[in-house]
């Protein structure tokens, strides 16, 4: 972005009533104005430019290796004007490393993409902690419980009841396998005398 002697001017205006306040004139307000107007125009139209470069600048990476003279310019302008080379404009220069500008665009791609993941790593390089207040809950009743509420209980294999071992009392010793005998089987009723026959057999008297 250039500026020309006018707009100079009015600049050198702005930044003096900035530095030291003083009654601005109407006609210095107006020009004011129409620079900030004009930067912000400036700067749209940068943007829209710089769009269509990188458009055709995947246009001509496309169409590589028959378009690589066309490319490397086109990469070569877009990294002047802070475009970051991705990884398909890395893998490109690697095809094309052959070509002496190709070879030097692509040491200066693969610092910028250094430069970029050690900035990535360097903003999330601190790991979240837990606090020492927090880690403490385990000990606490119901502490385990809440840590592990979100996960899914663990089902127990069906099978079949009658072959699960069967609870041990701990006063009375293993359960007996048959069923406790009831008083009736400990002690059973005694039974009643036959009543004697109503005609006994008379004995033979001895001859």
């Amino acid at each position: 972005m250039a500026f020309g002697a006018q707009e100079l001017r009015v600049l050198r205006r702005a930044l003096a009533l900035a530095l030291h306040p003083t009654p601005a004139s109407a006609e210095d307000v107006q020009d004011c104005l129409r620079l900030a107007e004009s930067v912000d125009e400036a700067a749209r139209e940068g943007a829209r430019l710089r769009a269509f470069l990188l458009a055709d600048l995947a246009r001509y990476r496309a169409a590589l290796p028959g378009t690589a003279a066309g490319y490397l310019v086109l990469l070569e302008e877009a990294l002047g004007s802070g475009y970051r080379p991705d990884p398909d404009d890395l893998s490109a220069l690697r095809a094309l490393r052959g070509n002496p500008t190709a070879a030097a665009l692509l040491d200066r791609c693969a610092t910028l993409a250094d430069q970029d993941v050690r900035t990535r790593l360097a903003g999330c390089g601190t790991t979240p902690t837990v606090p020492a207040s927090r880690t403490r809950l385990t000990a606490l009743p119901g502490g385990l419980a809440a840590l592990s509420a979100s996960e899914e209980p663990v089902k127990k294999p069906a099978g079949n009841p009658a072959a699960e071992p069967r609870p041990q009392s701990p006063a009375k010793g293993p359960r007996p396998d048959r069923p406790i005998p009831t008083p009736g089987e400990v002690f059973p009723p005694k039974r009643k005398p036959a009543p004697p026959p109503a005609n006994p057999p008379q004995q033979l008297a001895a001859g």
